[in-house]
């Protein structure tokens, strides 16, 4: 079975997809969204169906101290929204603490300019995420 993951933001949704054996994540895709929330949970259901996930983590945005700040609570209000378009899959959160910052670091460890690449940061946060998840299980 594989995992689908999502990097939830107000502009961009980074996704992340496990291999077929559930070992390594993958950089996937950025949806780009404003308005229409719509827009992401297709494309969402659409990948999982795709890549016939039977689970998708959801990176948990808490605070450094583990309090629940207002970014977690849109990604909540987000998972649900998810779990009413997709009720035959788990929607799981996962803790997401500095994954961006991760995702920024090996970018510019790799010589490439994260401004100009802001997409990519969302798919490699979506990505530090998954593989954290199934270190996690393995």
């Amino acid at each position: 079975m594989r995992i689908l993951c999502i990097d939830y933001g107000d502009a961009r949704i980074g996704v992340a997809v496990s291999d077929p054996m559930g070992w390594t994540a993958q950089m996937l895709e950025t949806i780009q969204w404003r308005d229409d929330i719509d827009k992401p949970l297709d494309r969402i259901c659409q990948l999982a169906r795709e890549f016939q996930c039977g689970l998708i983590v959801v990176g948990l945005p808490k605070n450094m101290d583990g309090s629940m700040g207002f970014r977690e609570e849109k990604t909540r209000e987000f998972m649900d929204l998810l779990k009413e378009r997709m009720p035959d899959i788990e929607i799981k959160p996962w803790d997401e603490r500095l994954t961006t910052v991760m995702a920024q670091r090996a970018m510019r460890d790799m010589g490439i300019n994260s401004k100009k690449q802001k997409g990519r940061i969302d798919q490699m946060a979506a990505a530090f995420i998954l593989q954290s998840y199934l270190d996690s299980i393995n």
